[in-house]
C-alpha cells in the first residue's frame, strides 16, 4: 500500500507540539504570520479555527491582536489629544481630571482587549463603595465609554466593554421656579450693578458665565439687543473666556425698563468695547462662588426667599417664556439647539395653571360636548332642556 500523502493547507498552517496539543499559525491580511491565542486537541479543531479566521479576514472583521494589547491608559491619552481642539476649555480639563483620577489608576495598566463588561461593572462599583456622587461616577463612566467606543472604531478591539453596566441614580432636584414677583424682590434687594446682573439672570435667561462675560460691545441699546456669544469658565482655578455652551451665540431683545438701566450702567462704565460690564473690586472678572457668597446669597435672603440659586432664575425665565409663548420660544431666549433640552431640564407646571385649565376645560365641555343619546335602541331623536342647551 503506497504511504498517504500529506495534506496540504490552502490558508494557515498547524503543528503537533510535544504536548499532544496542535499549534495554529496564520497570515492576516498584511501576510504577517500570526499564531492563534490558544491551542487546540485534534487537527479538526485547529482546521474548523483556522476556517472561521479565513472568513473574518475576507470579509473585514479581523483586528490585529497586537492592537487589543494597548493599554487603556495609552489610548486615553491619544483619544484625549484627539478631541481636545473641539472641546471647550472647562471640558476638557474635567476629562483630563477624570482620566488622571479615576480611569487610569484602576483601569490604565490593562490591555484594551482585556476590558470586560464585568471589569467596568466591578470599577463602578468601586467608586461607589468609595462615596463618589453619582454624577461624578457617570461623568467618568461616560468618558471612559467614549474611549472604548473609540478603540472600537478604529478597529482596536470588536466592542465596547462599556455596555450593560447599570449606573447609579442622579437624585431628581427639580429648580426653584420663582414668580416674577419673586425674582423682582431679589433684584431689588441687590446693591449695584449686581441688581443687574441679576436681572439679566432672570428676565434674559442668561447663564451666569454669560453674564459674567459680557462686555461693553455686546449691548445695542438702540435696537435693546444683547448679543451673547462668550462664557466665563473656571477650570482648575483659573478663569477661561470661551464660547457659550453648545458653542451656542445669540441675540436677545430685552424689555425696555431693563434696557434703561442697563444704559445707564454703560454711562457710568469706563473703558472700550472689550470693557466687561460687571467686575470685582480690583477690576478682574468675577469668580462664581465669591459673586454668590457676596452679592447673590446675601439679596434672596433680603428678599425672604430660601434654597434659591442663580440657575434657579434661569430655569425660571425658561418656564415664564415656555408657558406664555411656547418651548420654541424658551429654546432660543436660553440658547438651546434642540427644543427637548428646554423641556426636561426648564419648562415646569406654572403654579395655579392646573386650576385655570380645569375652568377652561369646563367651558370646553359645554361648549363642544355631544348631546346624550338614550342607551339601550331606545333614542327617539328627544332631548331635555338641559341636553338642549348642552349642544348650544
Amino acid at each position: 500500500m503506497p504511504p498517504q500523502r500529506k495534506r496540504r493547507r490552502g490558508f494557515g498552517r498547524v503543528r503537533k507540539l510535544p504536548s499532544g496539543r496542535y499549534q495554529v499559525r496564520y497570515p492576516g491580511p498584511d501576510g504577517v504570520l500570526r499564531p492563534a491565542d490558544r491551542t487546540f486537541a485534534t487537527v479538526t479543531d485547529a482546521d474548523l479555527w483556522l476556517a472561521k479566521k479565513r472568513v473574518e479576514i475576507e470579509e473585514g472583521r479581523w483586528l490585529d491582536p497586537e492592537q487589543g494589547q494597548t493599554t487603556v491608559e495609552a489610548w486615553g491619552a491619544r483619544w484625549l489629544a484627539s478631541v481636545a481642539p473641539q472641546l471647550k476649555h472647562k471640558t476638557r480639563a474635567s476629562y483630563r481630571s477624570l482620566i488622571v483620577s479615576r480611569i487610569n489608576p484602576a483601569l490604565g495598566s490593562r490591555e484594551l482587549a482585556a476590558v470586560r463588561p464585568i471589569t467596568v461593572a466591578e470599577w463602578v462599583a468601586a467608586m461607589k463603595s468609595a462615596g463618589l456622587s453619582p454624577s461624578r461616577i457617570r461623568q467618568a463612566y461616560r468618558v471612559l465609554s467614549q474611549i472604548m467606543a473609540s478603540a472600537v472604531d478604529n478597529g482596536l478591539i470588536a466592542a465596547t466593554p462599556c455596555r450593560g453596566v447599570r449606573l447609579p441614580r442622579m437624585p431628581q432636584t427639580d429648580p426653584h421656579i420663582l414668580t416674577p414677583q419673586e425674582a423682582s424682590r431679589v433684584v431689588a434687594n441687590a446693591a449695584y450693578p449686581n441688581d443687574l446682573l441679576i436681572a439679566l439672570l432672570a428676565f434674559a435667561g442668561l447663564r451666569v458665565g454669560e453674564a459674567f462675560a459680557l462686555r461693553r460691545s455686546d449691548i445695542d441699546v438702540a435696537a435693546r439687543r444683547v448679543v451673547v456669544d462668550e462664557n466665563l469658565a473656571e477650570a482648575n482655578g483659573a478663569l477661561v473666556f470661551d464660547t457659550p455652551k453648545s458653542h451656542q451665540k445669540r441675540t436677545l431683545t430685552l424689555a425696555p425698563s431693563l434696557m434703561e438701566r442697563l444704559a445707564a450702567h454703560l454711562d457710568r462704565l469706563p473703558g472700550e468695547g472689550d470693557t466687561l460690564l460687571f467686575t470685582n473690586s480690583k477690576g478682574g472678572a468675577l469668580r462664581y462662588n465669591q459673586w454668590r457668597k457676596a452679592y447673590f446669597d446675601p439679596a434672596v435672603e433680603a428678599a425672604g426667599l430660601t434654597d434659591l440659586t442663580p440657575h434657579d432664575l434661569r430655569a425660571s425665565h425658561g418656564t415664564w417664556v415656555a408657558d406664555r409663548y411656547g418651548v420654541m420660544t424658551a429654546a432660543h431666549r436660553l440658547g438651546h439647539s434642540n427644543a427637548s433640552v428646554t423641556t426636561r431640564h426648564y419648562a415646569r407646571p406654572v403654579a395655579g395653571r392646573d386650576s385655570e385649565v380645569a375652568d377652561a376645560s369646563d367651558a370646553w365641555f359645554t361648549g363642544h360636548a355631544e348631546p346624550r343619546r338614550a342607551r339601550g335602541g331606545h333614542d327617539d331623536g328627544e332631548t331635555t332642556d338641559g341636553e338642549a342647551e348642552t349642544d348650544r
